[in-house]
């Protein structure tokens, strides 16, 4: 009865929690970078804030405790009679710099919104339920672009200055459903269903001016609306190959069904008259391919420490065979232009984790878990052939909300950098970024004295 009244309780506070996520979601930019004009931006980091304080990984990872979103054999891991809700908030920082012409240019934003909520559950003995709803790229950009008078061109040649003004916003977002059952002592097995939804919104407006100041020419406006609705699978596995009293060492691998994701494109081309006369206007798909992903890693826990490992290949360049061409820039004669293909990734993830003594009564300080990892690979778009590089270094802690309780408040800090190995060859943005995030933690179990959702028996 206590687990069927929390379930109830859940479920409703989910149906009511949801819908504002999801608003939250898609009413404001998540992500602030130029390389996101392709595509469906730029990819989030996956993981509750506890994984993503450790560099993100956590293949292996099986605790009681701990809601893995990166692998569901984990979730046969959930003690009966329990329950285990999650729920994260993140702000970050954006600062890009590029160098014009000799001139060095910069400019910063600030965003905020949620990254996770999920829940974890038995179904029955060695048998848990997992569900999460959690961004999995975003876009977001404002960028200029000026094309200087060219008398040698056959089509600008009596135009003065044109400038070019690009701009986009959207998500996507991934819900996923697993179960995780643990086929034999030692041994999990999981799968789960991921399905992507979202749009993302692009627009550019073409401004000429006459050479002479005489003359009126009208702006050109573009604006293109990606649609997105797709559902694919993931499988994983964990093996605890050494479990004593005083250490506990865990492999896990996770695979990740590639599919087409085909958004439907509308596509509008106006003029930016008084009557916004539509030039052309069609419906398309766009040829893109979620890309197959293999993720394996191991962890290894003491009563203090604990140390994960990830290992992270993802397929993005195997079906995504085409390729689009950034605007052409610079002065005549001097122009220059990149060709942004998708290319195959491979990122590392290591962090680790210390609890001085999680069963002190007197001292609280030491009871806290003080959290920090390292993340490097490199992004899944090329310029020009070329690969851009980029890490984050990781840091967190978790505070436990009364002693020996596992539901606790958990705060975390990232700082990453991107394509700083080919910005200033390339004359490409170099990219840094800071993060700050707050995540929730609530268990609700007998066996630590945790009530969180439990009805009491008496008034």
């Amino acid at each position: 009865m206590q687990l069927k009244n929390t379930l109830i309780k859940l479920i409703v506070a989910a149906v009511a929690i949801v819908p504002a996520a999801v608003a939250a979601q898609t009413s404001s930019i998540n992500a602030f970078s130029p390389y996101t004009m392709y595509g469906i931006g730029e990819q989030n980091t996956p993981g509750t804030l506890s994984m993503r304080s450790m560099g993100g990984a956590g293949v292996a990872m099986r605790s009681p405790g701990t809601l893995n979103l990166l692998n569901p054999a984990a979730y046969s891991a959930a003690p009966q009679k329990t329950f285990l809700f999650n729920f994260g908030l993140e702000g970050q920082n954006y600062y890009n710099s590029q160098k014009v012409a000799g001139e060095s240019k910069s400019t910063a934003y600030n965003t905020f919104n949620f990254h996770d909520i999920a829940f974890q559950m038995p179904l029955a003995k060695k048998l848990g339920l997992g569900f999460s709803l959690t961004p999995y790229s975003s876009v977001g950009y404002r960028t200029k672009y000026y094309h200087e008078y060219d008398p040698n061109n056959p089509v600008a040649g009596n135009v003065g200055l044109i400038q070019y003004n690009y701009q986009g916003e959207g998500d996507v977002t991934e819900v996923k459903l697993g179960i995780g059952w643990e086929v034999f002592k030692n041994f999990s097995v999981g799968v789960a269903a991921q399905y992507y939804w979202g749009d993302i919104d692009r627009s550019f407006v073409m401004t000429p001016t006459p050479i002479t100041g005489e003359g009126n020419y009208t702006s050109t406006v573009g604006l293109d609306n990606y649609s997105i609705s797709s559902i694919k699978g993931q499988v994983g596995v964990q093996w605890t190959a050494i479990q004593t009293r005083k250490r506990i060492l865990t492999v896990g691998a996770a695979y990740d069904f590639g599919g087409d994701l085909n958004p439907e494109v509308t596509k509008q081309l106006y003029i930016g008259d008084l009557y916004n006369t539509v030039v052309k206007g069609d419906t398309t798909h766009l040829k893109l391919v979620l890309p197959s992903q293999l993720a394996a890693g191991l962890t290894y826990q003491t009563e203090k420490w604990l140390i994960s490992a990830d290992y992270v290949f993802q397929n993005w360049g195997g079906r995504n065979k085409g390729y689009e061409m950034t605007g052409v820039s610079g002065k005549a004669g001097e122009q220059t232009s990149y060709k942004v293909a998708y290319t195959n990734t491979s990122t590392f993830k290591v962090g680790v984790e210390y609890t001085p003594n999680r069963y002190d009564i007197r001292r609280f300080l030491k009871r806290w878990s003080y959290r920090a990892g390292f993340r490097y690979g490199s992004y899944n778009q090329t310029f020009n052939g070329d690969r851009l590089s980029q890490y984050a270094v990781t840091a967190g802690i978790g505070i436990p909300v009364k002693l020996w309780a596992v539901s606790g408040i958990d705060v975390g800090v990232e700082y990453g950098r991107r394509g700083y190995n080919v910005a200033d060859r390339l004359g490409l943005v170099r990219q840094q970024y800071f993060k700050f995030a707050v995540g929730f933690t609530l268990f609700a179990g007998q066996e630590n004295g945790e009530y969180w959702f439990m009805r009491p028996k008496y008034e």
